[in-house]
């Protein structure tokens, strides 16, 4: 039976024919022609490349500064050679972490399609296809492992149990409650003794047990963004976040906050480290240790709609501002007096 005769609304273009037949039907391709202003950039190769460029999200690799830790707490951060194996030390955390990105986002594929931010990344909106992102991982962890072997054999193995342990974390530990923060602050951990392999620099172990505590903390406050913001989808965007809840997490993010500040407050008045500084005043640093910690836990409540707290500090002029003091500072305690003086 056909349809009635319907008069076209004013204004609008009359259905297109062929042979007489009305085409009623919608084009079997979804995209809208190339000549549509409003279309997104095309499909072209370096729409592609742009893609893979962030897959391996360059802007996270900050957080391997935390390899450089035991040559600038060891007062040879003018040491050239060290400084190089700390830099090289550095980007094949980089290489690392790019490769299980890769990873993380081939296992959580389906769960980021239903995230309102993270449907946008490449693999999970289609812009890098799911071959192309383990090859990608594939030449990063083979390169990033040579590199670090011919480096120092010692850092080799450290990179490689990082690797080893994100691998475990991206495809089963992620899926466990308060576990996978723990494996998220380990991986802080090995990348600072990573730097103390790689330079041949000791680690002491308030810098490990600082690192952990504050890893710990970091993690603890994007697990309770992404709880917030999941507005009763938790499970489909996490598997762990349904084992949270927000009274626990508060009271990890108290907890592990303090801490951080006590224990960084504590090996500052060390006299094994003011003997070794030449100085009493690095406690003053702690100030902004307890600044930078309140405003994580701000931006933590305050800003429901970023990917997460972790990214929006690093876009947020008042945290960055209390970086740089914290660093400003304590480069000038510590390097106040000559180098090894």
């Amino acid at each position: 039976m056909s349809e009635p005769h319907r008069a076209p609304r004013p204004g609008a273009e009359p259905p297109a024919s062929s042979g007489g037949r009305v085409a009623s039907e919608a084009p079997l391709s979804s995209h809208p022609p190339s000549s549509d202003p409003g279309r997104a950039p095309g499909h072209g190769l370096l729409w592609r490349i742009g893609g893979v460029i962030r897959t391996v999200r360059p802007h996270q690799w900050v957080k391997n500064v935390f390899v450089l830790a035991p040559v600038v707490f060891a007062k040879e951060i003018f040491d050239a050679k060290l400084l190089e194996n700390a830099t090289s030390a550095f980007f094949v955390f980089c290489l690392l972490a790019g490769a299980v990105y890769a990873m993380n986002d081939l296992a959580d594929i389906e769960a980021d399609r239903m995230h309102p931010v993270k449907k946008h990344r490449p693999i999970a909106s289609g812009r890098v296809a799911p071959g192309v992102a383990r090859a990608l991982a594939a030449v990063l962890v083979v390169g990033s492992l040579s590199w670090a072997y011919q480096l120092q054999p010692a850092f080799a193995v450290v990179a490689a149990v990082y690797f080893a342990q994100n691998v475990a974390y991206s495809f089963k530990l992620k899926h466990v409650a308060y576990l996978d923060v723990g494996f998220i602050a380990a991986g802080f951990v090995l990348r600072v003794m990573g730097g103390g392999y790689a330079t041949q620099t000791p680690v002491s172990n308030y810098l490990l047990l600082c690192t952990l505590l504050l890893a710990l903390f970091l993690g603890f406050g994007k697990r309770r963004h992404e709880l917030s913001a999941a507005a009763g989808k938790a499970a489909l965007q996490r598997v762990a976040l349904e084992q949270y809840s927000k009274r626990g997490l508060d009271l990890a993010l108290a907890l592990t906050g303090l801490a951080t500040v006590v224990t960084y407050l504590v090996y500052t008045l060390d006299p094994r480290t003011e003997a070794f500084f030449h100085t009493k005043n690095l406690w003053w640093s702690s100030a902004f240790v307890l600044l930078g910690v309140g405003r994580f836990l701000q931006l933590v409540k305050s800003r429901p709609k970023s990917e997460s707290p972790t990214q929006e500090m690093l876009r947020d002029g008042p945290f960055v501002a209390i970086v740089l003091f914290w660093v400003v500072l304590v480069m000038w305690v510590v390097y106040r007096l000559k180098p090894g003086g």
